[in-house]
């Protein structure tokens, strides 16, 4: 029986007080639609973020904004270029919209974004850097990125993927909204699935200019929000503070595990640490199962474990100490 569910990049805490309180109440409203135009959670994350609100485009999770995009975006056969192993919702989107994956392999774990910008063509219609990337972790920084950009022309939109933003330390790392404005072809995704812990009801948004955001939002699915992940997301924005200290918290558990672990581990910036086993992946997949933790594993590469709480990362240091 599985004890310890760390296989999702979930976040281990329920839902504040608060926010369930919200939750709660709105539940009394469920025989109405949502507000399909999301009007007061765009106003607060374009308050949050300082940007007019034109330029903020929400969906069902990162997940849903990011299908919303590619729909807009790729026509037959255009080419979605993007790190790989990383996300593994961009193949099959990609799929979904008819369009050409084009992956480009990792160095030393690090998106190698010299040769993303190599990969571009006439027919590449977008570019993803997912920053933390999924599942390693790693994180590329502002002169790489902003050095990646300027390579990219014009007419090709680059989507930042920071699910995982809440979680970075690195200061060498950059916020991407702060870049999105002077770079109208860029694409900022967030989430309230990880830091936040909803990711239960699905709620994301993209930050982007105008022209970009309105072709997003030509493609968006009415009422793609729903009433109960708008009330909570905005209750979660009012309650960040006590958000972020649990964000916190899971930080401080990343390092020890980090600093703990008798296998292999790679640096992470997100809520999951990235153990690259290769040819012992399985059989440490299946010594977590047997101990009652659930991973995620990568056969013959390695294993994303997420960070959860300490009695859930104590079970896993034991696992991988009886490896060694």
């Amino acid at each position: 029986m599985t004890r310890h569910a760390l296989a999702a990049n979930e976040n281990p805490y329920p839902p504040l007080p608060s926010v369930r309180t919200v939750l709660a109440e709105a539940a009394g409203g469920l025989n109405r639609y949502p507000d399909r135009t999301v009007t007061d959670l765009v106003d607060a994350l374009a308050a949050r973020h300082r940007v007019p609100r034109s330029h903020i485009v929400t969906g069902a999770g990162s997940v849903g904004v990011t299908h919303h995009l590619l729909h807009a975006v790729v026509r037959d056969g255009g080419e979605v270029l993007y790190a790989w192993p990383s996300f593994e919702a961009y193949p099959h989107l990609t799929e979904i919209c008819r369009g050409t994956s084009v992956r480009v392999p990792l160095r030393e774990e690090r998106h190698d974004l010299a040769a993303m910008a190599d990969a571009i063509t006439p027919h590449t219609a977008l570019a993803i850097v997912c920053n933390p990337n999924n599942p390693t972790g790693t994180a590329v920084t502002r002169a790489e990125l902003e050095a990646f950009l300027d390579r990219v022309p014009e007419n090709v939109l680059v989507l930042l993927d920071e699910a995982y933003r809440e979680f970075v330390r690195d200061p060498e790392v950059p916020d991407g909204i702060e870049l999105y404005r002077s770079r109208p072809n860029l694409v900022v995704l967030r989430t309230f699935s990880k830091a936040y812990g909803l990711a239960a009801l699905r709620v994301g948004y993209a930050v982007a200019h105008e022209e970009a955001a309105a072709r997003i939002r030509h493609t968006v699915v009415p009422f793609g929000v729903n009433a109960l992940a708008q009330s909570a997301a905005l209750a979660s924005l009012a309650a960040e503070d006590e958000l972020l200290e649990r964000v916190e918290a899971v930080v401080k558990e990343r390092d020890r595990l980090t600093s703990a672990l008798a296998v292999p581990v790679t640096p992470s910036e997100a809520n999951f640490v990235w153990l690259p086993l290769g040819e012992r992946t399985t059989a440490f997949a299946q010594a977590c199962a047997r101990a009652g933790v659930a991973v995620r594993a990568f056969p013959g590469e390695g294993v994303r474990v997420t960070v959860g709480t300490p009695e859930a990362n104590d079970a896993v240091l034991r696992v991988a100490a009886q490896l060694t």
